[in-house]
C-alpha cells in the first residue's frame, strides 16, 4: 500500500482522553504528550470527515471477564460523561465524530461502516499496547488496510509500546507501521 493511498483512507484517533493524559491517573500514559503532538500533525492532512475519534468508556454492567477486570480499576466505573472519559482539550471539537465503545479494541459496526469493505484505515492514539494494537488487529482480519503511525501513538511504557508496533509490523501487509514524516511527505506528493 502506498503512502498516497493511506491519506485517502479514515484516520482512527484512539481515545484520547484525560483518563490516560493525566499524570494522576491510574491509566496514565507517560509519552501521551508526544503522541497528542502526533495527532495534531496529522489532522490537517485528512478531511474531517474522514477523521474519527474514540473513547474508551466503561459499561454500565460489567459482565464476564471485565467484572475481575474492574474489580483491579474500580476508578474506572463512571459514567460516559465523566471528566475522565472526555477528550483531552485539544481534541475536543464540536464537529468531532466521536465513536464509542466499552472494549479495548475499537474497530465497532460504525467504525467499519466509515471505513468500507477493503478500505484504508490509519490508527493513532493510545495505548499503542492495548487499544490501538485490538483495533488494528480487528480491522485487519476484516480486510482493510491498515496504517499504524508509530509516533502519534503511546504505550503504557517505551518497551511496550516497541513490543506492540513489533508485532503489528508481523501483520504486513495487512498492517503496515510508518512514522508521520513518512505518511505526510507521501501524501503531499
Amino acid at each position: 500500500m502506498t503512502p498516497t493511498a493511506e491519506m485517502d483512507g479514515v484516520l482512527a484517533v484512539i481515545d484520547m482522553q484525560r483518563v490516560f493524559a493525566e499524570p494522576d491517573s491510574p491509566w496514565a500514559t507517560p509519552r501521551y504528550a508526544q503522541a497528542a503532538a502526533g495527532v495534531l500533525r496529522l489532522l490537517p492532512a485528512f478531511d474531517s470527515d474522514r477523521v474519527v475519534f474514540t473513547r474508551f468508556i466503561a459499561p454500565a454492567e460489567p459482565v464476564g471477564a471485565w467484572r475481575p477486570y474492574y474489580d483491579e480499576w474500580p476508578f474506572a466505573l463512571q459514567p460516559a460523561h465523566s471528566r475522565i472519559w472526555e477528550l483531552t482539550d485539544e481534541f475536543a471539537r464540536e464537529d468531532a465524530h466521536v465513536i464509542e465503545a466499552p472494549t479495548f479494541g475499537k474497530w465497532t459496526p460504525e467504525l467499519a461502516e466509515r471505513v468500507g469493505p477493503g478500505g484504508r484505515l490509519v490508527l493513532a492514539g493510545v495505548s499503542t499496547d492495548c487499544c490501538v494494537l485490538s483495533t488494528a488487529l480487528a480491522a485487519a482480519d476484516s480486510g482493510v488496510y491498515v496504517t499504524v503511525v508509530a509516533d502519534a501513538c503511546a504505550g503504557v511504557d517505551d518497551v511496550s509500546h516497541e513490543r506492540a508496533l513489533e508485532v503489528m509490523r508481523l501483520y504486513a501487509p495487512l498492517i503496515t507501521v510508518v512514522e508521520a514524516d513518512q505518511l505526510l511527505k507521501a501524501g503531499a506528493q
